[in-house]
């Protein structure tokens, strides 16, 4: 209306606080307020609409230009940098349209708590509040996330603009953090403290709540399996009173997509082809302490194996030629795992054999009527992909090379997707990095692929302090130092002390395990060692020297060792009551020794192994100078096998273990017994350390029973490794085991037995038999807080008259 003046504001809504006066913490020296935000944190910002005013209050003609845009309130932000966030410039017309725009654009920077326009005349006033800058990120209360780990998946930075809307963000991924952890009921409250300067600390106030635990697990649709047998499957467990060192009664959704394709697995395994998971739910309690889990499935038929067939397109490779490396039969249960299993071995092994792109892939044909699958393995030839580019990444200390001498590939090579798996492994096995993974990514070509090795580095170096107790030697004190990536070489070297109550031992050790650059293991040992074996032998031994030693891979199972060893050593301390075969060892030797180990080893695992085997042919040759003059040879072998399928778990296994070591003497050694076979102890359990086999006794008012060890020995154990019920989350391990073994062939300096002949010596010799001795026990491993634990139970079923039992033994130690 003409002669009416009217006046436009523009201003914006802004987010709302509520200021709470209080004191400052301890931590903060002046006084300041916190500033407790609304449970709902957004703010209605972008529907503002600018409307123009001006002082006199006159209406605007249309055509208004703006001759100029004034800034105010900015103090951290630059007056261009404002300018160049709004649509309008000068010279623009006063267009509410472009208004409402530059206002939007302003709040969208996230720089400003408040922004108004104001026309005064024709020029444009803009005037800011800028948002505070974070001053720093506080949590109070929070026990079961740490700081780093809650900081990790926030935004809101130290030094950055403190943003109401991601304080909002930041309070839920800190709520989405305990609900990982299963705490559904934690309650995070940002609160946030002005400083001056315009700055603010924001402090995420934290009640953790109990955890929601899982109190029941249902299953509805099963009707093969029982709810027992089910429950054992899957990876979640419903709350107990034991379960206080596992997290597996957490309510974890995560963990139920997992339950479910465990469950998948299990049936597919036991015949049912068709099997679905409906769903899998978990509904909070009104109380929101607890999770009701249920498992909704279809499990259809169960089908068994019909016809076994294989077809192949695989050039100059018959089908006929594959059907010997077919493992399943007609009649059996389909078993998905064991499918998959046979068509990747027969893979790997055309692979190897110069067909590098080979591919099996298991076909099945249902017929539902008479539950019947018919498989087929279908081998032909898959895309040839070859490797361009091996990029190595994330290896800040370890080197290239060690890196890429580890892959079973090079550039150049074929890539097939078996290398992927076996290069991980490798890489895993050298111990250096926390994690490894294995990209491929497309090539130049469509046959080209590129391979990213990615590694995070974990620290090698080790100073260890520990201590123990071990039936072997008594208490035990040792002290090392270690790096097992000597500046990033992949070089090994450390140096370690021992003392206990009957031993003193000193170690250097360096090995290089591509020396030279070559397939090449070399090392050099230089060792001080005094036993005093008071507790089963009347006499103390010493020994200092050196091993040089180098070794080499035929492939990726077989290898060879070879060693050289030189030794002083000393026999002393003999009892006034020992027998005339000990108080004959008395004084010092040299040994000079070569000695050489071909290994063939396919264990999944060196350390813990699960499944596969290992065959070791070992022997020595003493006589290169020194006193020593004796051949001696070694064959060991181990056999693992999985008990997988029939407990559904992966702690089960059974291992078999044999040895046989047989030593013949030539030249006129010395004939020392600290050379001999010793049986007893570690491989042979409930038996004292070279309890059992050839013994004298020996004269004097106090006669002592002296071991004296054998030429031939044997040995052989069974052994079930399984998880203890309610103790498997502690790290809790049981075994039971049979071992067997037999030790004889007295080898002395003066045999001394026939009673007629060797008067005034003779020396009675018990126990000198090939009979077996037989034991069985039990035991378990826990890798407690304060160290590993290892107990054994064994009771001897068959022995020789007079051989030396040991019922428990054990052993506990620490490092730190």
């Amino acid at each position: 209306m003409t002669g009416k003046r009217s006046a436009l504001f523009v201003s914006a809504c802004v987010f709302p606080f509520l200021i709470q006066e209080g004191r400052a913490s301890a931590a903060t020296a002046s006084h300041y307020s916190r500033v407790q935000p609304p449970a709902s944190v957004s703010a209605v910002r972008h529907g503002s609409s600018a409307r123009l005013q001006s002082t006199e209050g006159a209406s605007i003609r249309p055509g208004s230009v703006i001759e100029d845009i004034e800034v105010s309130g900015n103090t951290r932000i630059e007056t261009n940098t404002v300018l160049s966030y709004m649509v309008v410039r000068a010279g623009d017309p006063f267009a509410q349209d472009d208004l409402d725009r530059s206002l939007k654009t302003l709040y969208a920077t996230g720089l400003f708590k408040d922004v108004s326009l104001r026309r005064e005349g024709n020029v444009l006033k803009v005037r800011l509040v800028e948002n505070p800058i974070v001053n720093r990120i506080v949590f109070e209360g929070n026990h079961a996330a740490k700081d780093e780990d809650l900081r990790k998946v926030i935004s809101l930075r130290p030094r950055a603009v403190f943003s109401a809307e991601n304080t909002a963000d930041d309070r839920q991924k800190i709520l989405e953090v305990y609900a990982q952890k299963a705490r559904y009921a934690a309650v995070v409250t940002p609160q946030i403290v002005k400083l001056a300067h315009n700055r603010v600390d924001v402090v995420f106030q934290v009640v953790e709540g109990p955890q929601t635990l899982i109190r029941k697990i249902a299953f509805v649709g099963n009707k093969a399996y029982g709810e027992n047998r089910l429950a054992g499957v899957v990876s979640s467990k419903e709350t107990a009173w034991f379960r206080f060192f596992s997290s597996a009664d957490e309510y974890n959704p995560e963990r139920l997509k997992y339950d479910a394709e465990l469950l998948r697995r299990f049936y597919l395994n036991n015949g049912y082809v068709d099997f679905q998971i409906k769903n899998a739910t978990g509904e909070l309690s009104p109380d929101r302490k607890s999770f009701n889990v249920t498992f909704t499935m279809e499990e259809g038929t169960r089908y068994r194996l019909g016809k076994v067939d294989i077809r192949s397109s695989l050039r100059h490779v018959p089908a006929k030629s594959l059907r010997k490396y077919i493992e399943l039969f007609a009649h059996q249960w389909y078993d998905g795992k064991a499918v998959q299993d046979n068509a990747t071995d027969m893979e790997e092994l055309l692979q190897s054999q110069g067909h590098p792109f080979a591919m099996v892939r298991p076909e099945i044909a249902r017929n539902p009527e008479k539950g019947v699958v018919n498989l087929l393995f279908d081998v032909s030839e898959g895309p040839r992909r070859y490797i361009e580019r091996i990029d190595v990444n994330g290896n800040t200390v370890t080197q290239d090379d060690v890196i890429r001498r580890q892959l079973p590939f090079a550039e150049s090579d074929p890539y097939t997707p078996s290398y992927k798996k076996y290069a991980k492994a490798a890489l895993q096995d050298l111990g250096f990095f926390k994690t490894v993974s294995i990209d491929e990514t497309p090539g130049s070509a469509q046959d080209r692929t590129n391979v990213a090795v990615s590694v995070v580095e974990k620290p090698t170096g080790e100073f260890s302090l520990g201590g123990g107790y071990s039936t072997d030697v008594g208490v035990i004190g040792n002290v090392g130092l270690k790096q097992h990536n000597l500046l990033g070489t992949g070089v090994d070297a450390g140096l370690s002390g021992t003392m206990s109550q009957w031993q003193k031992q000193v170690d250097f050790s360096v090995t290089d395990p591509a020396f030279l650059g070559r397939n090449l293991v070399a090392g050099l040992d230089l060792f001080g060692i005094q036993n005093k074996y008071m507790t089963y032998q009347n006499y103390s031994e010493s020994r200092y020297g050196l091993t040089l030693r180098m070794g080499y891979a035929y492939n990726r199972f077989l290898s060879q060792s070879w060693n050289y060893t030189l030794t002083r050593r000393g026999v002393g301390s003999v009892w006034d009551g020992s027998s005339i075969y000990v108080i004959d060892q008395k004084g010092h030797s040299t040994l000079s020794q070569l000695g050489t180990t071909l290994v063939y080893d396919t264990r999944d695992n060196h350390m813990n192994p699960h499944s596969g085997y290992m065959v070791s042919l070992g022997g020595d040759f003493a006589g290169i100078g020194g006193n020593e003059r004796y051949l001696r040879g070694k064959v060991n072998a181990a056999y693992y096998i999985p008990l997988d399928d029939l407990t559904n778990s992966h702690e089960w296994t059974v291992a078999f273990r044999a040895g046989f070591g047989y030593m013949t003497d030539w030249g006129g050694g010395r004939h020392d017994i600290i050379d001999n076979f010793y049986l007893g102890g570690n491989n042979l359990r409930g038996f004292l350390d070279g309890g059992a086999g050839p013994r004298s006794v020996g004269g004097g008012a106090h006669p002592g029973e002296d071991l004296l060890g054998g030429r031939t020995m044997y040995t052989a154990s069974a052994q079930l490794n399984f998880p203890i019920p309610f103790l498997s989350d502690m790290g809790v391990k049981g075994r039971a085991f049979v071992d067997t073994g037999s030790l004889a062939g007295l080898r002395v300096r003066r045999n001394l037995t026939n009673p007629v002949t060797d008067q005034p010596d003779y020396t009675r010799v018990s126990g000198n038999s090939i009979s077996p001795r037989v034991s069985a026990g039990a035991g378990f491993s826990w890798k407690s807080p304060f160290g590993l634990l290892n107990i054994d139970l064994g009771v001897p079923v068959l022995r020789s008259h007079n051989d030396r039992t040991q019922l428990l033994r054990f052993g506990f130690g620490q490092q730190f």
